[in-house]
């Protein structure tokens, strides 16, 4: 059933936020279409950072390096602090990007800065197909052969395979879930925790937030089917797509490792990540959610040096340190 846009409801900005997008001018709110997919991709892979090991070494300060996963056309990013003793704990993690845009590299300077060294964990960033030219199953599928295999040679990476956190942001986010969904289902590692931000889960776009933010929001209606037209092909709004493809279709979340999911009051995916929340509670699960006011999608990459962006990463690094210092299921009695 298809909901009525309610013109003038949509939440306000707030105000740090919306003088940071007023400033940024009307480019953040072009929309991604089929007709300019093609050129935004180009334009992306021009001028987003792909940061090089040397770079990502930052003058010997972690121990960076490229892994290809045997069989598969994946490439791993992984980077530790420098010299740290022991088996880290590892944060699994996949870019964001509508599924067709983003790099590995990119991400991996504030995920070390931010946790990797305060936190002592490693981290592998993974270098998943972007759609179109990859339809899934074959992200999601990368994300899992990449998982697999860490887990698998966690010894010689110098990991703890008992203290994964599979995690991402917006399409990573998205891919995040659905990797959650997938290892339960496979038998495959078990993470500790999934650290949802802003994730993509829904390729329906019926929510009322969906409509509600279309045309305002800097990630709207339009550039989200998109995205999901891009990954699914002819698959896109299929009553039988499995929850893999676009975990809000999920009607099993029983059995999932902890989550931690975010997202903004003022946000195109707003609805589907309160919706997920609540779907993992009533499946008897544990899940953090919180909704931060005003804040558009991907406001923290945009305006990191507001109060609420400021706010949500501090959020993020209390769960992660909880989740991390919790008991290994190995230790428990």
């Amino acid at each position: 059933m298809e909901l009525p846009r309610t013109e003038g409801a949509a939440p306000p900005f707030d105000p740090e936020l919306g003088r940071v997008l007023a400033a940024l001018g009307g480019a953040v709110h072009d929309p991604l279409t089929p007709a300019n997919l093609a050129a935004r991709q180009e334009q992306d892979a021009a001028t987003r950072p792909r940061p090089t090991a040397h770079d990502l070494r930052a003058d010997g300060l972690f121990e960076v390096a490229e892994l290809r996963v045997p069989g598969r056309d994946v490439t791993l990013v992984s980077a530790r602090p420098a010299g740290a003793a022991g088996p880290l704990p590892l944060l699994y993690y996949m870019h964001g990007g509508g599924m067709v845009m983003g790099n590995a590299p990119s991400v991996l300077p504030q995920l070390l800065r931010e946790w990797a060294l305060p936190l002592g964990l490693a981290v592998i960033s993974v270098e998943y197909g972007l759609a179109p030219r990859a339809q899934y199953p074959e992200p999601v599928e990368d994300c899992y052969a990449g998982l697999v295999w860490a887990a698998g040679h966690a010894a010689e990476l110098g990991i703890d395979a008992d203290r994964i956190v599979i995690g991402g942001k917006s399409a990573g986010g998205g891919l995040a879930a659905a990797l959650a969904l997938l290892t339960r289902d496979r038998g495959g590692p078990a993470p500790i925790g999934q650290l949802l931000l802003c994730p993509m889960l829904d390729d329906r776009g019926t929510s009322f937030s969906s409509r509600q933010m279309d045309g305002i929001d800097v990630w709207d209606r339009t550039s989200n089917a998109t995205g999901w037209k891009a990954l699914l092909g002819d698959r896109f709004g299929a009553e039988d797509l499995p929850a893999y493809a676009a975990p809000a279709r999920a009607t099993d979340l029983s059995g999932l490792p902890p989550a931690y999911i975010d997202v903004g009051s003022a946000e195109t995916f707003r609805d589907e990540d309160v919706s997920y929340a609540d779907a993992i509670w009533r499946a008897g699960g544990q899940a953090e959610l919180h909704v931060w006011p005003g804040a558009f999608h991907g406001f923290d990459s945009l305006a990191p040096e507001a109060a609420l962006s400021q706010d949500a990463r501090d959020a993020r690094t209390r769960w992660l340190r909880r989740v991390l210092t919790q008991p290994a299921k190995n230790e428990e009695t």
